[in-house]
Parts: structure tokens; sequence; C-alpha cells
């Protein structure tokens, strides 16, 4: 539940999306952008609101992915009113109720390859990933990182 996302890969996010303002689960240790929301915080006592005109980046913990996709959403009419966006990275889902319930219709989904080795791994990750971009218009697409 706490492995960090892959420098590489966050450059071609940057590359594609823009810089990170924001990382809003983290630790101090695997932070992907300047500022950061540790487990410490509490990022659900957080106002992300004030992250409305930003690129915020989300790798949650796995385990839960309901409430920060619930999260996102709900924070979808306001990002794409000032321009900002969340790009959050989760399995592949597509079967979930989360997915169903708080992605679809409200997030740009983009299916990722290769796949992530995130870091503290040896191997890839077992299963395929995607982000799901609240902010943007909904669709989907799929996209060759590396």
């Amino acid at each position: 539940q706490d492995y960090g996302t892959p420098f590489d890969f966050i450059r071609a996010v940057e590359a594609r999306w823009g810089n990170l303002y924001i990382d809003l689960a983290c630790s101090a240790e695997n932070a992907k952008a300047p500022h950061y929301i540790t487990e410490a915080i509490d990022s659900f006592a957080v106002d992300w609101s004030t992250y409305k005109d930003r690129t915020c980046w989300l790798n949650p913990p796995f385990a839960n992915i309901e409430k920060w996709a619930a999260r996102c959403a709900g924070m979808t009419p306001n990002l794409r009113a000032h321009g900002g966006k969340i790009i959050m990275l989760t399995p592949a889902s597509i079967g979930t109720e989360w997915f169903a319930d708080h992605v679809v219709g409200k997030a740009h989904v983009v299916g990722i390859r290769p796949r992530l080795t995130f870091e503290g791994t040896t191997d890839p990750y077992p299963k395929d990933l995607m982000i799901s971009i609240f902010g943007e218009a909904p669709g989907f697409d799929v996209w060759r990182w590396k």
C-alpha cells in the first residue's frame, strides 16, 4: 500500500498534462509534487477546492479506492470551471462499483502501457493500470507512456 509511483512515469505525465502542483496522498519520502499531503495530515480533512485551478496527483491506497474516487468525482464541476485536474492512478478495475459510480461520465480515463514497476519493487505491477483525469471531458484513451 505504500509503493511510490516511478519518477519516469511521473515525468511522462507532466510532459503530457503539465507540472504537478500537489500530491494528495503520499509519504514525505515518496511525494511526486512540490506540495503534498501525508497520511499524518489526512487528505480527507483538507479542503481540496483550494486546488481547483491546479494539477493534482493521486496514487491512493489500492485497498480502498472508492472513497478517493468519490472525493475526486465531487470535485469535478469545480475543476472544470477553473481549469484544474486531479490525475488519479488506479488498477484498471472497470467492473467495480467505484468505477461505475464515480469515474464513468465524470473523468477522462486513460489506460496505460507498459505496466509500471512501483518504487520498492522489482517486477511490474501484475494488473493493468489506468489514470482517471477529473476535470477533463469524460472519455477513454490508451497511452503508451514509455
